[in-house]
């Protein structure tokens, strides 16, 4: 994924999928707690990619693990 991609966000907790656009690609650190329980040691962990995505008007930080590219060579 790169600036300027389409994406939708993957189906989490039954909340309804959003699409927004790629504005900036950056490194965080991201603490799954459903693989690495409760107890956040951030020194355990790399970053990983994360894209800032602007939804609704909102910028939103979400890993790149979490989106889905939308195929836009159908329109």
């Amino acid at each position: 994924m790169k600036v300027g991609d389409l994406v939708k966000s993957k189906a989490i907790n039954g909340q309804p999928r959003k699409a927004g656009l790629i504005v900036k690609l950056v490194e965080k650190k991201c603490w799954r707690t459903q693989i690495r329980g409760q107890k956040v040691d951030w020194s355990k962990i790399e970053p990983e990619p994360h894209a800032v995505v602007l939804i609704e008007g909102h910028k939103l930080t979400i890993p790149l693990t979490d989106l889905e590219l939308i195929d836009t060579s159908l329109t």
